[in-house]
């Protein structure tokens, strides 16, 4: 079985879960890469992997394919497009294209749900008839960039100008607000079935942004699934993994977003932890062309996890940092480890952005008290400081 995975730069999910998966399935794994020199000790091809025909041509050159796959938001559906080419199981191209773009999102959901959004062209007019405030945020953009909420016509036009230097020739779009709890929905389907995996509730750090700054273990309320599965069908969702962002309005859940891929920043390996399976390896075995009865759910293994990132609060630059570290069970029965994302000497500019993550502590265990105890004795034993 020969895998092709298209990536851009490395991730954990990649590094740390799709390829050691694929090595425990006996896979013969090309990496597709526009960074090669970043994938030591893997076979690796160089190819332009945000255009589907340089995919597909590099494939076709290479070994005979089984399993085309991405991990990576900017590469969906060109890896789905490579995958049709060659008669391989994958995600409805379409479907990518709609998810990854938030304005042909909202265009799929608005016979679902009615969130007023509109689309802001290059050099274009700022409507003036917007329900305030606002959130503004680029079409195809990933990590909470120069994703701001603004109260007002002023401040919107203020915020096009900002965004438009650093994004020319962007699309952008501005939408209302939705004002209420934050949540996700993981969700692994085969094509003909979709299956909840669970999801988690979002803490975000302070307004007019909207950096992650934990996300606890909390599967969706029973009475939210019938709108979300509405929502994914109207997106064309249903094969493979997706990781889709919700807000509870008072009017009930409303779509932020849908990512056509695996939940990152370490929730992917919490989830994993929690439903206790080799969830890399499924996704993986989905793409092969596997159904999901194949697998064996189970229960879970833990009741409660979480992951807090390390947000820097200011700029500077790191003197002090834990390394990457896997701490032994507690008497409280917590396991806990730590990714660090900087290291000693790196100077952190902070964004308003996921970027400005410094670690990320994940935590699983019987309830919320041990694990938040948990990650609190870690942040005062192993703390990072910038100077």
């Amino acid at each position: 079985m020969r895998l092709y995975l298209t990536t851009l730069n490395p991730t954990d999910s990649v590094t740390g879960g799709f390829l050691p998966a694929a090595a425990e399935l006996g896979w013969d794994v090309t990496i597709l890469t526009d960074q090669p020199d970043r994938y030591p000790g893997h076979d690796v091809v160089a190819a332009d992997v945000r255009d589907p025909r340089a995919v597909i041509d590099a494939v076709a050159a290479h070994h005979r394919p089984d399993v085309i796959f991405s991990n990576s938001d900017h590469l969906q559906a060109a890896t789905a497009l490579a995958a049709e080419y060659f008669g391989l199981p994958g995600k409805d191209w379409r479907a990518c294209v709609t998810a990854k773009n938030k304005a042909l999102t909202r265009r799929a959901l608005a016979a679902v749900e009615p969130v007023r959004s509109v689309r802001l062209p290059p050099g274009g007019p700022v409507p003036d008839d917007l329900p305030y405030p606002v959130v503004v945020k680029p079409a195809l953009g990933v990590a909470s960039e120069d994703v701001v909420l603004v109260d007002g016509p002023d401040a919107l036009a203020a915020a096009v100008a900002e965004i438009g230097e650093r994004r020319p020739g962007e699309l952008l779009v501005a939408e209302e607000f939705l004002d209420g709890p934050l949540r996700t929905l993981e969700t692994l389907g085969d094509g003909g079935r979709r299956r909840v995996l669970g999801g988690f509730a979002t803490t975000l750090g302070p307004l007019p942004h909207f950096v992650e700054e934990r996300l606890d273990w909390r599967p969706p309320d029973p009475d939210h699934l019938p709108h979300l599965s509405a929502a994914l069908d109207a997106a064309g969702v249903g094969f493979g993994v997706c990781h889709t962002e919700y807000a509870v309005t008072r009017d009930g859940p409303r779509i932020i977003e849908i990512n056509y891929r695996l939940i990152g920043d370490n929730c992917d390996f919490l989830l994993a932890d929690l439903l206790d399976v080799p969830l890399h390896q499924w996704i993986l075995r989905i793409h092969a062309g596997e159904p999901l009865s194949a697998f064996d759910f189970g229960g879970l293994r833990a009741a409660y996890g979480s992951v807090v990132s390390i947000v820097a609060e200011r700029s500077g630059t790191v003197t002090a940092a834990p390394a990457d570290l896997s701490l032994p069970e507690t008497e409280d029965g917590v396991r806990l480890w730590h990714r660090a994302l900087r290291a000693v000497g790196d100077h952190v500019e902070v964004t308003g952005t996921n970027r400005d993550y410094l670690g990320l502590v994940r935590a699983l265990g019987a309830d919320r008290a041990s694990v938040d105890a948990a990650i609190d004795t870690f942040g005062k034993e192993h703390p990072w400081v910038l100077g």
